[in-house]
C-alpha cells in the first residue's frame, strides 16, 4: 500500500558517501545515508553513545563513524561495532522509481521514542 510509505524525495538529493536529515515533529530526527556503492539506509540521527549526530559522520562501507567519539555504527543493523555497545533504531526504507520511501509506522513510532 502506498499509504504505508512516506515519499521523502529523489535519490539524487543524496550524493554517494553522504547523508540527509529528516526532522520528525515531536520525535527523533532521521538520517538517510547513501553509501559509496549506492545503497540507502535510514537510522535515527543519534549515536547510542553520547547522542552525536550520525548524519555528520563519515560513511565508509556499510558503516557510519560518529563525529563525536568515532564510534562505528552499522548502517544495516544500527548496532555499534567492535568493543562498543549500543544500538540506534533502523527505519525501514525502500527505493522505487528513483524515489526514497520510509515506512510510515516506523517514522511515527519514533515520535514517541
Amino acid at each position: 500500500m502506498i499509504g504505508d510509505w512516506l515519499d521523502i524525495g529523489s535519490v539524487d538529493q543524496i550524493t554517494p558517501g553522504n547523508a540527509r536529515t529528516l526532522p520528525v515533529r515531536g520525535g527523533d530526527e532521521i538520517a538517510i545515508f547513501r553509501t559509496l556503492t549506492g545503497d540507502f539506509h535510514a537510522l535515527v540521527n543519534r549515536c547510542p553513545h553520547k547522542h552525536g549526530p550520525l548524519s555528520q559522520g563519515i560513511v565508509h562501507g556499510g558503516v557510519v563513524t560518529c563525529p563525536l567519539h568515532s564510534w562505528h555504527i552499522s548502517l544495516k543493523t544500527g548496532e555499534a561495532l567492535g568493543e562498543d555497545k549500543g544500538c540506534v533504531p533502523v527505519i525501514p526504507l525502500k527505493i522505487d522509481a528513483g524515489r526514497i520511501f520510509l515506512l510510515r509506522s516506523a517514522v511515527m513510532d519514533k515520535r514517541a521514542a
